[in-house]
């Protein structure tokens, strides 16, 4: 990926929803410009949905998903289905497509859901050059679902200014986190960057983290200071003055931390991130559970990416040895990764997630909820391996 292009994860994620033939993927086509999505006159043509990094004005990047008609059939159609609803949790916003028939059925039943998880929704018909009485259409909409559908046509483009206009207004408050570093800096701070270059990070890249925190750090006008674990010790001595911040990779925690000047706060990146994508309380609260583990217990470790397993690989054996000495080697620790998430958590005594980069705020909130509704605790790596290594009181959290 260009470090010039922003980040999946860090656009706003807006799901089209509908039913067959409705015209989602004109619509996607007409907002944008562009044919992004593949039209067809026949029934069923998006099966599983399809993600698009676009820029759409005056928004900026998004991600649309276009999704499979939620009146799809047949054993194949209920799998398109399943996929479509489970874009539900990672929608920062939807636009649903209404059919001319009148027959709002099942838009009910989605729409409920929507507003359920708090998902803003604008209400769309997007075929108002086929439709015979738009305006009757239009009033049914909102006397059934008080929305006041915006009316396009994707063939000659009609109504996709204001259309572009409902969607910037109704971005939900708050969208993107002011900051990665939050309150832990300010500018003209030197920042230190201690990260380790290993198998996790080939030569001549450095993971999306270190490269988003980097950029924050910048945007904020602090000087930022990198160097690798074995550089630590000399390049504080460089310094003239401490610096006003140390973020490490979560794995040299206890290095770090018995080295560092006793007046500088550590932190690190999935800390961060843990905060900037998810809800740091709910870690640091799930990372008590840690203490109650034993030998007995069983253990979710969930990535979101997906990754070929590398030679100490943190989630797959880095923290599982860790729980293991501790506990005992009979501690059993599942992996899922991706999207691969397991909707019954209740077999778990704790689930660890990683830092959550590639996944965008909502979904990661999603699964945090997910795990409190069924009282299982979750906590992240960075505040698991702090909490592990005995310093999780004496990190600094944004």
């Amino acid at each position: 990926m260009s470090l010039t292009n922003t980040p999946s994860a860090n656009r706003l994620h807006i799901g089209i929803y509908g039913r067959r033939n409705s015209g989602k993927s004109s619509l996607i086509n007409a907002l944008t410009g562009q044919e992004t999505a593949l039209v067809s006159d026949y029934a069923g043509t998006t099966t599983d949905p399809v993600y698009k990094a676009m820029e759409l004005h005056p928004i900026g990047p998004v991600m649309f998903i276009d999704t499979a008609g939620f009146d799809d059939e047949g054993e194949l159609g209920a799998l398109r289905v399943q996929r479509t609803q489970e874009t539900l949790r990672k929608a920062d916003l939807a636009l649903m497509v209404f059919s001319p028939d009148g027959d709002f059925s099942q838009e009910a039943g989605w729409l409920r859901e929507l507003r359920e998880q708090n998902v803003p929704v604008v209400g769309v018909i997007s075929q108002a050059d086929r439709i015979p009485n738009v305006i009757a259409l239009c009033e049914a909409v909102q006397k059934e679902f008080s929305l006041s559908p915006i009316v396009v046509s994707a063939k000659t483009r009609e109504g996709i200014p204001a259309l572009r206009e409902a969607i910037a207004r109704a971005v939900p408050e708050g969208f993107e986190a002011a900051s990665i570093t939050q309150s832990l800096v300010r500018e003209g701070d030197i920042v230190l960057l201690v990260m380790p270059q290993d198998i996790q990070a080939p030569k001549g890249r450095l993971i999306l983290p270190q490269v988003q925190t980097i950029r924050d750090l910048l945007d904020r006008r602090c000087t930022v200071v990198s160097v690798t674990a074995d550089r630590l010790e000399p390049a504080l001595r460089a310094l003239k003055a401490p610096p006003a911040l140390i973020i490490t990779d979560s794995q040299c925690f206890e290095m770090v931390h018995r080295v560092k000047p006793d007046e500088t706060p550590l932190t690190s990146f999935s800390v961060l991130f843990a905060a900037y994508k998810g809800d740091i309380r709910a870690y640091v609260e799930g990372a008590a559970a840690i203490d109650q583990l034993t030998a007995q217990s069983r253990v979710l470790i969930a990535e979101a990416c997906t990754h070929a397993p590398l030679q100490e690989d943190i989630g797959r054996v880095k923290i599982p040895r860790a729980l293991r000495k501790r506990f005992g080697e009979s501690l059993r620790v599942d992996i899922c990764a991706g999207v691969d998430f397991p909707v019954d958590l209740t077999p778990y005594d704790l689930v660890i997630h990683c830092g959550g980069c590639m996944f965008n705020r909502r979904y990661v909130l999603s699964r945090i909820r997910q795990a409190q509704a069924q009282g299982v605790p979750m906590t992240n790596y960075g505040v698991a391996l702090a909490k592990l290594t005995g310093i999780l009181d004496q990190i600094v959290l944004p």
